[in-house]
């Protein structure tokens, strides 16, 4: 297993990267989103914003509802209610292009994530108002058992074979199951495909257009939570001024 320890010395890594990497390795252009991530005071704020807006809304939504089991949280798992930076900092140390998604399964078997600040005051309060959680993640379907695990010594409520949906159909398939028999009254997630089938392995323009079409669902229904550590952005060029660059030191 991995230990506690071992986690704060592979964030230590992170933040201790040598300069080698910085030149020489492919994986070092995510460095600074990933310090972001796992490090920043404003992650932390971000993150418990959120969790905290979905508080309200939850809230809200339970209002004159007598069978609040009819009604459903869908959660995300990865950099929503859990954090893997851990993985993501051991596997930018190692110079190894954590994106391609070879180191996640021995993760997911042994890995010991944090929790996202905010996520389990939030799931227990969804727990003690009798509303039914759904988490809904593209982890290995193959190794529930030990996703199951992981989340149980995490203390999360409702875990259970019914309630982890893992990765086999696409999460919008995954996502009418639940509304089969509940009503979904929030999507909490960091990827745009938690939320809904339009964003799934489309360009970014088209994401960008959908989250536009979308924008009362924001902060409304859809609760989306930071994560600059990955996504299909990673390799967008940048816009940038068009001016000629003028050097003005300040006084």
């Amino acid at each position: 297993m991995l230990t506690t320890t071992r986690a704060l010395l592979t964030g230590a890594a992170l933040l201790a990267a040598p300069a080698a990497l910085a030149q020489d390795c492919d994986v070092s252009q995510f460095t600074m989103g990933l310090r972001f991530q796992q490090q920043s005071a404003e992650v932390r704020a971000l993150q418990l914003q959120a969790w905290n807006l979905a508080t309200l809304r939850l809230d809200q939504a339970v209002e004159g509802v007598e069978d609040r089991a009819s009604l459903a949280v869908v959660t995300d798992l990865d950099e929503t209610v859990i954090d893997n930076t851990a993985l993501l900092a051991r596997d930018l140390a190692d110079c190894h292009m954590y994106d391609a998604w070879d180191t996640w399964l021995p993760w997911e078997r042994d890995g010991i994530p944090a929790m996202i600040p905010g996520a389990m005051e939030f799931l227990a309060h969804a727990d003690e108002l009798g509303v039914t959680i759904r988490y809904i993640s593209d982890r290995s379907d193959e190794q529930k058992v030990d996703t199951m695990a992981t989340l149980t010594a995490l203390g999360l409520p409702q875990i259970s074979e019914e309630s982890v949906l893992l990765l086999g159909p696409p999460k919008v398939d995954r996502r009418a199951i639940v509304a089969e028999d509940h009503q979904i009254v929030l999507l909490l997630g960091d990827t745009l495909h938690d939320f809904d089938g339009r964003f799934r392995r489309t360009p970014l323009d088209e994401q960008r257009a959908t989250v536009a079409e979308e924008a009362a669902k924001w902060g409304a229904e859809w609760i989306v939570f930071p994560n600059a550590s990955y996504g299909t952005w990673s390799e967008a060029p940048l816009t940038a001024w068009s001016a000629p660059q003028l050097i003005e030191p300040w006084e």
